[in-house]
C-alpha cells in the first residue's frame, strides 16, 4: 500500500489515494497503522476516494487512530487539498470536498497559506450531541467537585470550549479526557482550552475524542473563535497559537455566516507498507 505523510502544525496524517489502490480498512488495520512504535504513525487516517457526486472534486474520510470514523479534520482539509495539487492528482487550486456530513471549499494559494470554508456552526443539542433540552450560551457540569461552565458547538464535528487562566499549567491530560467521555456526551466530544491573550489572540490547547491532545485542530480552533465570539470575549479576526503553530480564524458572529480557516500543510514522505 503506498500512502503519504503530512501534518498541519504538527497534527499529522497518513493519506491514501484510494482512487488507485484499493484496501479496505477495518477498525484493527487502522489502529495498527496508527501505532508509531510499531506502525507508520498518525493521529488521523485521511482517504482519498471519487466523489459521490460530480458537482464535487473528492470525497474525503477521516479516521482516528484508534480506528473509529469522524466527520471533520480542519488541518487534514488543508493537507488533503495540499495533496491533490501537490501530487497532480488535480490542477484546481479552488477544491471542493464532499464529507460524510458537510461540504468544504477550500484555496491554496500556497503550501502555507490554505484557506478552509468551514461551514456554519450549529448550537442545536441534538446535533452536537449533548444531553440538554435547550441552547445555552454556557454549560455547567461538575467534574472532581469542581463545577466546569462551558460552551458547546458542532462544527462537523461536536467541542466544548473551556477558558481557563494558563494553559501551560492547566491539566488538560486529566480534564480532558475525563468531559470528552462524559455521560453527558453521548458521541464524545472534544475538548478545547483556551488562554485569551486579547481580543485577538489566544492559546489553545485540544483534546480530541480517540486521539488524546494533539499538537493542532483545525475545527477545535474555529469551534474555540466562534464561542469567544459569542461570549462576546474576542473581534472576528483571530491567531490562534497551538502547540504545533498558528491558525487563522475568521468569523462575523452572525449565525448565516460561514467560518474560515487560513493555515498551512507540509508534505513530510512518501512510503508503502505491507498490510
Amino acid at each position: 500500500m503506498f500512502f503519504s505523510k503530512m501534518h498541519g502544525l504538527g497534527n499529522d496524517f497518513v493519506i491514501i489515494n484510494k482512487i488507485n489502490q484499493n484496501f479496505y480498512f477495518s477498525k484493527n488495520t487502522i489502529y495498527k497503522l496508527a501505532n508509531r512504535h510499531t506502525g507508520i504513525g498518525f493521529d488521523q487516517l485521511l482517504i482519498i476516494e471519487k466523489p459521490k457526486n460530480v458537482k464535487y472534486d473528492f470525497y474525503y474520510r477521516i479516521f482516528n487512530s484508534n480506528g473509529l470514523e469522524v466527520n471533520q479534520c480542519g488541518n487534514g482539509a488543508r493537507c488533503f487539498a495540499y495533496f491533490v495539487y501537490f501530487k497532480k492528482i488535480t490542477s484546481k487550486k479552488k477544491i471542493i470536498l464532499q464529507t460524510k456530513t458537510n461540504i468544504l471549499y477550500i484555496t491554496i494559494h500556497n503550501e502555507n497559506n490554505i484557506e478552509v470554508n468551514m461551514g456554519k456552526p450549529s448550537f442545536y443539542p441534538h446535533q452536537i450531541p449533548i444531553l440538554f433540552p435547550n441552547i445555552l450560551k454556557k454549560y455547567s457540569i461538575k467534574i472532581n467537585n469542581t463545577i466546569i461552565k462551558f460552551g458547546a458547538i458542532y462544527i462537523g464535528n461536536p467541542h466544548c470550549v473551556i477558558i481557563v487562566n494558563d494553559i501551560n499549567t492547566y491539566p488538560v491530560h486529566t480534564m480532558g479526557r475525563l468531559l470528552s467521555k462524559h455521560y453527558l456526551f453521548p458521541d464524545h466530544i472534544n475538548v478545547n482550552f483556551i488562554q485569551i491573550i486579547n481580543s485577538n489572540h489566544i492559546f489553545l490547547r485540544v483534546y480530541e475524542r480517540g486521539v488524546g491532545e494533539t499538537q493542532a485542530c483545525g475545527s477545535g480552533a474555529c469551534a474555540s473563535v466562534v464561542i469567544g465570539i459569542m461570549w462576546k470575549l474576542l473581534d472576528s479576526e483571530v491567531q490562534v497559537t497551538l502547540p504545533g503553530g498558528n491558525l487563522k480564524i475568521l468569523w462575523t458572529g452572525s449565525l448565516q455566516d460561514y467560518i474560515y480557516m487560513i493555515g498551512p500543510a507540509k508534505h513530510v514522505y512518501d512510503g508503502q507498507i505491507y498490510v
